[in-house]
């Protein structure tokens, strides 16, 4: 299939990119550009052996969007654009809302005017808020408890699709509950590269490892966990790009919905731990107070998405972190830019 990846330049989509290719799906990338790069798209077309159809351009542009749907004809699409951080999200809440909730509607627009009409959705472990029980099923509640706008954008475009699907049969959507993606491609050449102070704690601990950052900033030790540090569950990047295919692989009429996690929590100071074993120098964090939207545990069951979609997560948080350091170190600076 011709797939059209949203958000494609990013680091779960360049990924994604990847494993789509390695299918034998033929790959375009959307992506404006705003946590990104054109340089992870050269990478991803250097790992491939072979060009990828790439497209600058923000998905609230319903007209450039249409332009890319005349010109590529895509069979299905991956909506993983969007604003991520929850701490920005937060301090930023109207941004939030209009970037993530437009970009959709206007996506969703084109689709059905060009009768295309299966689509993977980037969705997030947030939509559970504060979890009522765990592991995390799909069966668990969502929408009570969130604690940030981010989490809302997820769960408010959840509740657009389902209602979509809805009234039009033809739809074939699914949603991919995300859990924590760590990690990188094993050939060191893609990699997560936020612009920035990182928002999440991989790239925040590589770059302390790295001299880049003088400490990793730990935000509360006085959780109900194995050590009082924030307990995730934290997926390999290339795990949760094979989640991808393996969805749009096993798409059906309706609204399907999958966690794509390992079902292990680990916690901040056991992440930090396993980097120092790989990269083999201590380092540095300081203890700082909670980050507004946290919460203490969040971990899935990914069961459903290994009975239904014949996935499970392979990689441990050693290869993680092993990945995450041959970035850093062959890439100190991130992309070139």
């Amino acid at each position: 299939m011709r797939i059209l990846l949203t958000g494609g330049a990013g680091y779960v989509g360049t990924h994604t990119a990847l494993g789509l290719d390695a299918a034998g799906h033929d790959v375009i990338i959307l992506d404006d550009l705003s946590n990104s790069c054109a340089a992870a798209v050269s990478r991803v077309e250097s790992i491939i052996g072979k060009p990828v159809s790439f497209y600058h351009g923000d998905c609230r542009d319903t007209d450039l969007v249409r332009s890319v749907f005349v010109h590529e004809n895509p069979d299905a699409v991956i909506h993983l654009a969007g604003l991520k951080a929850v701490g920005e999200s937060v301090a930023q809440p109207l941004r939030y809302y209009d970037v993530n909730i437009n970009a959709t509607l206007s996506l969703l627009t084109v689709m059905g005017e060009a009768d295309v009409h299966k689509l993977i959705f980037s969705s997030s472990a947030t939509v559970y808020g504060e979890p009522e029980a765990l592991p995390l099923t799909e069966e668990n509640r969502v929408g009570v408890g969130i604690s940030n706008p981010y989490g809302w954008t997820k769960f408010m475009i959840e509740r657009i699709l389902m209602d979509l699907a809805d009234t039009d049969p033809a739809w074939q959507i699914c949603l991919l509950r995300y859990f924590n993606p760590v990690g990188a491609h094993e050939s060191g050449l893609i990699g997560e590269d936020p612009q920035g102070i990182p928002n999440n704690l991989m790239p925040f601990v590589a770059q302390a490892a790295a001299g880049r950052r003088a400490k990793v900033l730990v935000f509360g030790n006085d959780y109900d966990t194995v050590d009082g540090t924030g307990e995730r569950d934290y997926i390999h990047v290339m795990d949760l790009g094979r989640g991808h295919v393996q969805a749009v692989d096993h798409l059906t009429p309706g609204v399907s919905v999958y966690n794509l996690g390992t079902g292990q929590p680990t916690s901040v100071l056991e992440v930090i731990r396993a980097f120092e074993q790989v990269c083999g120098t201590t380092i540095p964090f300081e203890i700082t107070s909670r980050r507004p939207g946290d919460v203490a545990v969040s971990y899935c069951s990914p069961a459903k998405a290994e009975q239904e979609l014949g996935w499970i997560a392979e990689r441990t948080i050693l290869d993680a972190c092993k990945d995450s350091w041959k970035w850093q170190s062959m890439n100190p600076d991130g992309y070139p830019r």
